[in-house]
């Protein structure tokens, strides 16, 4: 019974370094996203900033002479460069953190403050892979031991609660 509990913890181990190594995948994959949303959102408030300097405008002038128009439509447009543009210096920001921060701290950073829709972007395209990076390697390692060194534990626990001497009850 020894050997199948070491034969399965070993086998949850090398799941659980493989599930871990993803991890830094993940973010990688997702810093690639976050640089496209922010090229992306550079280039349509680049060309309203050019719009709105043809028409003697600033940005912030457009945006709320935009909003404060009485047209319904136009006014949701000047909402919505409004919320580009904040979106834009959140995206810039949450990058310029991630680029500062080390490499399991940028997982930690991604978790904790991402951008949902990049983050679901991201989820939904997720392809796999196996990092060699000294961060992946890490977090294989530590998922492998996790799972493995976990179960065996709790094999160990289990095996010394059965074995215990059964006291018979007092009259």
């Amino acid at each position: 019974m020894s050997r199948i509990i070491r034969i399965v913890a070993f086998g949850m181990g090398l799941c659980g370094g493989i599930v871990a190594s993803q991890g830094p995948e993940f973010a990688q994959q997702y810093r690639q996203r976050l640089g496209g949303a922010i090229d992306e959102l550079r280039q349509v408030i680049t060309r309203f900033d050019a719009d709105a300097q043809a028409s003697g405008e600033t940005q912030a002038s457009a945006i709320a002479r935009l909003r404060s128009n009485t047209d319904d439509f136009v006014s949701r447009q000047g909402a919505a460069m409004q919320a580009n543009v904040e979106r834009l210096g959140r995206l810039e920001a949450h990058r310029g953190a991630m680029m500062q921060a080390g490499p399991f701290s940028r997982i930690a950073l991604m978790v904790r403050d991402g951008d949902q829709d990049v983050m679901e972007a991201v989820y939904r395209d997720f392809e796999p892979a196996l990092p060699v990076t000294e961060e992946g390697v890490l977090s294989s390692a530590a998922g492998f031991v996790v799972l493995w060194g976990g179960l065996l534990l709790l094999a160990g626990f289990l095996r010394s609660l059965w074995r215990r001497p059964r006291h018979p009850a007092r009259a």
